[in-house]
């Protein structure tokens, strides 16, 4: 039985190890009988494959996770005044809900 595993194991291995190296590594080019795609109408040539495969900085910008850099007070906004009315939350139009709600977490009872 044992004999039976390691069998399968080299064999599966064996198998991973082909598919592995049959990828083929060269320059791209289009299928037999096809073309590369045209040319762009704002493009001053037609792009060549690589040109075509590497995205443009806009698709990959850099990450910027820390706003400030060092620990400092934040410079003065000009634009972060209090609201016209003092703050207070607006009152929330409930149309009487409220009134019919309870906080009661027992057993509801069907209408």
């Amino acid at each position: 039985m044992a004999g039976g595993i390691r069998g399968r194991t080299a064999a599966v291995t064996l198998a991973f190890l082909l598919l592995a190296g049959c990828g083929r590594i060269g320059e791209l080019e289009p299928p037999p009988g096809g073309s590369l795609p045209v040319k762009p109408k704002l493009a001053r040539t037609t792009p060549t494959p690589e040109e075509l495969l590497t995205p443009p900085p806009y698709a990959q910008p850099e990450r910027v996770d820390e706003i400030l850099r060092r620990s400092e007070p934040r410079r003065a906004d000009r634009f972060d005044l209090p609201p016209p009315d003092g703050g207070a939350a607006p009152a929330a139009e409930t149309d009487g809900e409220a009134e019919n709600r309870t906080d009661d977490p027992g057993p509801a009872t069907p209408q």
